[in-house]
């Protein structure tokens, strides 16, 4: 959901992600846990997704993929907190993503190859950036 937003499209795309972890399932080579691994392909899939929407012009996609409008407040900062998410660097959205999901950060560490001190850093420092861009805009 942090990546897309949208309960019908993560559904989509955790189905995907599974089919996938499926069909590499022979190549896992035990480098990492397996929930790592299969984090890292389900990243990878949503990714791929926000990449192929950014080339397609949001009038041109199909209606139910279109953000409908929200009935409070609290869904609208959620929203917008997702959409912040997205702008974020690749490596940045997949450890605030984590960190939302309640990954230890030690397992992030591991999951974006970098050390759990600098983990900790990037976490602080992105939560900075989100908490900027919501003062900014008055939400």
């Amino acid at each position: 959901m942090s990546y897309v937003n949208d309960a019908d499209i993560a559904k989509d795309l955790a189905q995907e992600s599974f089919v996938k972890v499926w069909q590499q399932l022979p190549k896992f080579r035990n480098d990492s846990a397996v929930g790592t691994w299969i984090f890292r392909i389900a990243s990878n899939t949503c990714l791929s997704q926000i990449q192929k929407d950014k080339r397609m012009p949001k009038s041109e996609l199909p209606l139910e993929m279109k953000d409908e409008a929200s009935d409070t407040n609290m869904e609208k900062d959620i929203q917008f907190l997702h959409k912040c998410i997205s702008e974020l660097k690749e490596v940045e959205r997949i450890i605030i993503s984590l960190e939302l999901e309640g990954v230890d950060q030690k397992e992030i560490a591991e999951i974006v190859g970098l050390s759990q001190g600098n983990v900790r850093v990037k976490v602080h420092r992105i939560k900075e950036k989100l908490t900027e861009k919501m003062k900014h805009y008055g939400n």
